[in-house]
């Protein structure tokens, strides 16, 4: 009799064991299931805004597709610089990031760090950094950006392709359609000096093909003064 009650409480214990392990399993395996719920949750509601290419989550697809690409190697830099520009300040910019997370369950900076190289990162930095600040609808240019307009132009020089220097022209075009007077491109010929010690003009004819040098100007000197 002694020995069979002590093979009953063997076994109540052990199934409370193997309860409380069961339990355990559940528990965790709810908490992970009901994770994944909330991400998809979160990735469906902001995917059912982005059909508006003005929305946040717009732009946070926008950049993805520029480094997805369409399946071929590499990000497609027009386009990246183009949703980049698109997006207006800073701020919008920081919530694209929030939304890039919830989208992609990635943080964006890391995934423009890999996608691309050194000078068109900069490029993108400076694009963000260099946003005109807007007060009551006026839009005002300040040292900060005629200074990313500087950085972008000489990212846009230093661009190379493994140890082979280049140019990327479309950089430059893209600066040079943005900057809005005569002026304001003087601005940045200071900006460029002060920064880097060269002057703006003699690297913009080292750096240009002759036959792209005046196409290129053109679109400088046909804005305002």
């Amino acid at each position: 009799m002694h020995n069979n009650t002590y093979e009953a409480d063997s076994l109540s214990t052990r199934e409370i064991l193997l309860y409380s392990f069961g339990s355990i399993l559940l528990l965790g395996g709810t908490y992970f299931l009901g994770k994944k719920i909330i991400r998809s949750a979160a990735k469906k509601q902001e995917e059912n805004v982005s059909y508006d290419d003005e929305s946040i989550a717009g732009y946070a697809k926008g950049i993805k597709m520029a480094f997805d690409n369409d399946g071929w190697w590499g990000a497609d830099i027009n386009a990246l610089r183009s949703v980049m520009q698109s997006i207006p300040n800073k701020e919008v910019f920081q919530k694209v990031i929030k939304s890039y997370q919830r989208l992609y369950n990635k943080n964006l900076m890391a995934d423009l760090q890999n996608e691309v190289n050194i000078t068109v990162y900069n490029e993108m930095l400076a694009i963000i950094n260099g946003k005109a600040q807007i007060e009551n609808g006026q839009v005002y240019l300040t040292n900060k950006t005629y200074e990313a307009w500087a950085k972008r132009l000489k990212a846009a020089f230093d661009k190379t392709y493994g140890i082979m220097p280049a140019t990327d022209e479309d950089a430059i075009r893209a600066v040079f359609i943005e900057i809005p007077s005569k002026k304001a491109f003087n601005q940045v010929a200071i900006a460029y000096k002060i920064l880097f010690t060269q002057n703006l003009m003699s690297d913009l004819k080292s750096e240009l093909e002759f036959w792209e040098f005046d196409p290129m100007m053109k679109l400088i000197n046909e804005k305002p003064n």
